[in-house]
Parts: structure tokens; C-alpha cells; sequence
């Protein structure tokens, strides 16, 4: 696997390293005054400080208001559930709770979006069929 860069807004520097270290269990990277590098379950993702975020459109996706302006990461099983327990018991709101999507049909994923205390959105997948990820 060839990981990818993602750079992304944030309005506060320590509160999104809690945020990524702590609760999502990422490793610091490289940082400075401006911007934060993490470890993002194999990927390079950048934090860059900025004064105020932009409005965030959502888009209608089986009956949820999603946001349209997204990242996050595809995991195993077991650390999708584990993840959400961690999550929830730390007292974060879900944007879309854990919600299991096309039951029974190709690309059965479970699913749920939080945002980062900046109000960056993230959702986390699972497949029951990881090597279905793009089945139709």
C-alpha cells in the first residue's frame, strides 16, 4: 500500500493532537508553530492552524445530511467497533452514529462520522468484505 497525503484545516493545535493522539490512537509526526503531522492508520495527514474554518455543505446520502467536505479511513472490523466504543465513551458527539449500510448486498460497510474539535468531518469505515470495497 502506497499511503496518501490529506491536509486539512484546524483552529486549534493541541486540541486537534489530543484529538488525533489520544482518542483516535495516532502517532505525532513531524511539527511546527503552523501545522501538526500524523500518523493516520498508514497515511500522512497534516493539521494547518488557520483563524476560522470555511461553512461545511452536507449532502443527502440515505436520508443523512453528510458532510460533503470528508476524510477518514476504511478499518478492520473489530477496530471500527472499538473505535466507536473509544469515541463514545469519551463523550463525542456522532455526526451519523454507527449505522450499518447495503445489509445483505455487495459493499456491506458499517459506518459513522464524528468531527475533529476544529469541526473537520471524519468517517470510518468497515467492510464485512474488505476486498468488496468497490463493488457495485
Amino acid at each position: 500500500m502506497i499511503p496518501f497525503h490529506l491536509a486539512f484545516p484546524v483552529t486549534d493545535l493541541e486540541q486537534t493532537r489530543r484529538f488525533y493522539v489520544d482518542l483516535l490512537g495516532c502517532k505525532l509526526g513531524r511539527e511546527s508553530e503552523r501545522w501538526l503531522d500524523f500518523d493516520f492508520f498508514g497515511h500522512q495527514i497534516t493539521a494547518h492552524l488557520v483563524n476560522e474554518l470555511e461553512a461545511d455543505p452536507t449532502n443527502d446520502v440515505d436520508g443523512c445530511a453528510v458532510p460533503a467536505r470528508h476524510f477518514g479511513a476504511v478499518l478492520e472490523w473489530t477496530q471500527w467497533e472499538t473505535l466507536a466504543g473509544t469515541l463514545r465513551t469519551a463523550g463525542v458527539v456522532f455526526i451519523i452514529g454507527p449505522t450499518i449500510r447495503f445489509k445483505n448486498r455487495p459493499g456491506e460497510q458499517g459506518t459513522f462520522f464524528v468531527r475533529d474539535p476544529s469541526g473537520n468531518a471524519l468517517e470510518f469505515k468497515t467492510f464485512t468484505k474488505p476486498a468488496k470495497l468497490f463493488e457495485k
